[in-house]
C-alpha cells in the first residue's frame, strides 16, 4: 500500500468515526421529568403511579401512554382543523389534541370513516399547492393510523389553494388557509 492510500484510508476512517459520535451524554438528568416524585405528586394533588416508583426506587419509562379504550370528549371532537406552518407538512404541537381525539373516536368506532382534506394558502403554483396539500393530508392520516385508527377508515385528498378558508393576502389569511380539515365520510 502506498503512503497516499494509507493516508486516505486513515482520513476516511477518522471521518467515519466522527460521524458516528454523538454529543448527547447518556448519564445527564433530563430537563423535564414526566414522572412526579412523591413530593411533587402530593403538591399537585396527583398521587399514583409516580409515587410508587419514587418510593420503590425503580425507574419508569419516559414513553407516554395512549388510552384508546375511552371515547374522546365531544368538545375535542368539535375541533376538526389542523394548521401548518408556511411551506411545511410537518405537524405542529398544537395539532396534537385534535389528532388524538379523532384517533380515539375512530378506534372506538371501527365503522367510522373520515376524509382529511389538505389545503394551502394562495402562494405558489397550482401543481405545487396540490402536492403540498396532499402531503399535509397524508401526514394527518399517518398520525391517526399510528394512534390506532385503521388505514381503511381514512382517506387523504388535496384541494391545494382552490378552497380558501379566508380571503386575503395577509399573514392572518394565509395562516387560516394552511390547514387540513377532518370531515366525516358517510
Amino acid at each position: 500500500m502506498t503512503l497516499t492510500t494509507r493516508a486516505t484510508l486513515l482520513i476516511a476512517t477518522a471521518a467515519l468515526l466522527a460521524a458516528c459520535s454523538s454529543p448527547v451524554k447518556l448519564d445527564e438528568v433530563p430537563v423535564e421529568s414526566r414522572n412526579p416524585t412523591a413530593a411533587e405528586g402530593a403538591a399537585s394533588g396527583t398521587a399514583g403511579a409516580g409515587t410508587s416508583a419514587a418510593t420503590s426506587g425503580t425507574s419508569q419509562s419516559q414513553v407516554a401512554t395512549v388510552n384508546t379504550g375511552a371515547a374522546a370528549p365531544a368538545a375535542a371532537l368539535s375541533q376538526r382543523t389542523v394548521y401548518f406552518d408556511f411551506d411545511s407538512f410537518e405537524l405542529r404541537d398544537d395539532s396534537r389534541p385534535v389528532i388524538d381525539s379523532h384517533a380515539k373516536a375512530l378506534t372506538a368506532n371501527r365503522s367510522g370513516r373520515m376524509v382529511a382534506e389538505g389545503h394551502t394558502d394562495n402562494r405558489g403554483g397550482r401543481e405545487y399547492n396540490l402536492a403540498l396539500g396532499q402531503k399535509r393530508a397524508e401526514a394527518v392520516v399517518r398520525s391517526l393510523t399510528l394512534l390506532g385508527a385503521n388505514a381503511n377508515q381514512l382517506e387523504a385528498v388535496s384541494f391545494g389553494k382552490e378552497r380558501p378558508a379566508a380571503e386575503g393576502s395577509d399573514e392572518a389569511a394565509h395562516a387560516k388557509n394552511r390547514r387540513v380539515e377532518l370531515k366525516d365520510k358517510p
